[in-house]
């Protein structure tokens, strides 16, 4: 069990860390700043984002969660990708300012809905059963 409470807070520090490089990377970009384009900001959220995504598939093998079982988890995997494509537009293909607030704003309460989802472990966190 001591390997699930290390993974799950590499995990949560990770999640906070990508959240975090995500509204820095967004204000960049709002800001037309040349750091967006520094190497690490290029790669150091891929690195989080990937550790981020392993510690989650060996929690859940950890747990023997079956995302297909679970639905709870199978929400929060598809609201993954959601999140993922709107932060594209966000930070990347987004090409005027309002879409690129827009595109934040909605991947910003994706995320908020991801956390909520993780920490109820219920697929609807915001009803009540």
């Amino acid at each position: 069990m001591n390997s699930y409470v290390g993974l799950k807070h590499l995990h949560i520090t990770c999640v906070a860390f990508s959240g975090g490089l995500f509204v820095l990377r967004f204000i960049w970009r709002l800001q037309a700043s040349s750091l967006l384009q520094k190497k690490w900001a290029k790669i150091v959220p891929h690195i989080i984002d990937t550790c981020l995504l392993l510690s989650a598939v060996a929690l859940a093998i950890i747990a023997g969660i079956n995302p297909i079982e679970q639905t709870w988890l199978g929400a929060k995997i598809m609201a993954l990708v959601i999140y993922i494509v709107l932060g594209t537009f966000a930070i990347k293909r987004a090409k005027s300012k309002t879409g690129q607030i827009i595109s934040f704003a909605l991947a910003s309460l994706v995320f908020g809905y991801i956390i909520l989802v993780a920490i109820s472990k219920q697929a609807l966190p915001f009803v009540q059963t």
